[in-house]
C-alpha cells in the first residue's frame, strides 16, 4: 500500500523538486532533518514559486498604465536598464544551462518589461518609435542566443547587470524625488520585485553556485528596497492635476 502511494508522490517530486537520493532520504528513510536535502527542497520550491509569481508581477504596473492612459512618474531609462539586466540574466543562464527554476522569472519579467517600455513610448506619443524598439530588441535577443555570440560577451553582459540595475533604480528614485510622488508606479509590482530578488539570493547560491548571479541579486535587492521605501514615504502624495483650460 505504501509503495502504491509512493509512486505518484515520487513522480510529482522527482526530479522537479528533489533528486531521487533526497526523496529516499526524506520519504523512505524518514530523515526529515536532512539539512542538505531540505535546502534543495526549499531552494527548488522558492525558485518555482518565484517563476510562477513572475507571470503576474508586472501586470499591475501594465494595467495601471492602461487604466490611467499615462506613464507619468515612470523613468523610461530606468525601465530600459532593467530590461538590459533581465536580458543579461536570461541569456547568461541559458548559455550556462542553469536549471529553469533558478532563472525562469527573467523570461516572464522580460516580456512584461518590454510591454511597459512600449506603453511608455506609446503614451508619450511615440508609437512608431515603440514599434521600432520592439523589432530591434527581438533581433538583438535572437543574436545573443545564437551560437554566433561568444561566451565572453554573454558573461560581460551578465557582469554589466550590476551597474545597469544600480543606475536604473537610481534614475527611478531621482524621478520620484523630483516629482515628489511615485506617479503610476505600482506598489504591488515594486514589493513583489523586492521580495523576489531577496529570495533569489538564496536560490542562485543553492542551485547555480554562481557568485556573479548571486551578487547581482544582492545589488538588485538593495536597489528594489530603495524604491519600496520611497513608495512608503510618498504613499499619500498625489500627482498634481493638470489644469483644465
Amino acid at each position: 500500500m505504501a509503495a502504491e502511494a509512493d509512486g505518484p508522490l515520487k513522480r510529482a517530486l522527482v526530479p522537479l523538486l528533489l533528486p531521487e537520493e533526497c526523496y529516499d532520504q526524506i520519504f523512505v528513510q524518514w530523515d526529515l532533518l536532512h539539512v542538505a536535502c531540505l535546502k534543495i527542497l526549499l531552494s527548488k520550491g522558492l525558485g518555482l514559486g518565484i517563476v510562477a509569481g513572475s507571470l503576474l508581477v508586472k501586470l499591475p504596473q501594465v494595467f495601471k498604465i492602461l487604466r490611467a492612459k499615462s506613464a507619468e512618474g515612470l523613468s523610461l531609462q530606468s525601465v530600459m536598464l532593467e530590461l538590459v539586466a533581465l536580458t543579461g540574466t536570461m541569456v547568461y543562464s541559458i548559455t550556462n544551462n542553469f536549471p529553469f527554476s533558478s532563472w525562469g522569472e527573467a523570461l516572464f519579467l522580460m516580456l512584461q518589461t518590454v510591454t511597459i517600455c512600449f506603453l511608455v513610448l506609446h503614451y508619450r506619443g511615440q508609437t512608431v518609435k515603440g514599434v521600432t524598439f520592439l523589432t530591434c530588441y527581438a533581433l538583438a535577443l535572437l543574436l545573443l542566443l545564437s551560437p554566433l555570440t561568444p561566451l565572453a560577451l554573454v558573461t560581460l553582459l551578465q557582469a554589466s547587470n550590476v551597474p545597469a540595475v544600480v543606475l536604473g533604480r537610481l534614475l527611478q528614485a531621482a524621478t520620484n524625488y523630483r516629482h515628489g510622488h511615485t506617479g503610476q508606479l505600482s506598489a504591488v509590482t515594486v514589493f513583489l520585485l523586492f521580495g523576489g530578488s531577496l529570495a533569489r539570493i538564496f536560490t542562485s547560491i543553492q542551485e547555480t553556485g554562481d557568485l556573479l548571479m548571486a551578487g547581482t541579486f544582492v545589488v538588485s535587492s538593495l536597489c528594489n528596497g530603495l524604491i519600496a521605501a520611497q513608495l512608503l514615504f510618498y504613499w499619500n502624495a498625489k500627482p498634481p492635476r493638470e489644469k483644465k483650460e
